[in-house]
């Protein structure tokens, strides 16, 4: 990826250092989440349809393991044809952005709930990164 010179983009230098601050702090937000503080928001936000102990779906699926495994492919739950074609890793970016807005990141997904708050989805995605298979 080409870098661009303050000069090039127009902008003070001052300006130009703020820009580059904030990107490599929002590229460093996603791995900054608290997993036990992800844990308590799990318990009041998901915990109703998700269960964290392998082969256990509710309403949604499982989500052991979720990290790193490719959507629409937990054993034994019926996931809708939008999840089951979105082609899709579960890596903490895009954990993100489904929390965020799921029916907006995968449309036509059974999921309605999402989590506005940056802070609980990222203490969610860190506690997710804890639960193994």
């Amino acid at each position: 990826m080409r870098l661009i010179a303050a000069r090039e983009m127009k902008l003070s230098p001052i300006r130009a250092g703020l820009l580059l601050i904030k990107t490599l702090v929002s590229s460093t937000a996603l791995a900054a989440g608290d997993p036990e503080a992800g844990q308590t928001v799990f318990a009041s936000h998901c915990a109703a349809c998700h269960a964290t102990a392998p082969g256990e779906n509710k309403n949604g699926p499982s989500l052991a393991g979720i990290v790193g495994s490719k959507s629409g492919t937990v054993p034994g739950f019926d996931f809708s044809p939008a999840m089951k074609n979105a082609d899709l890793t579960w890596d903490d970016a895009n954990l993100d952005k489904y929390l965020a807005n799921p029916v907006g990141f995968v449309h036509g997904t059974k999921m309605f709930v999402n989590l506005p708050s940056e802070a609980d989805r990222q203490n969610v995605i860190a506690y997710l990164n804890t639960l193994k298979k």
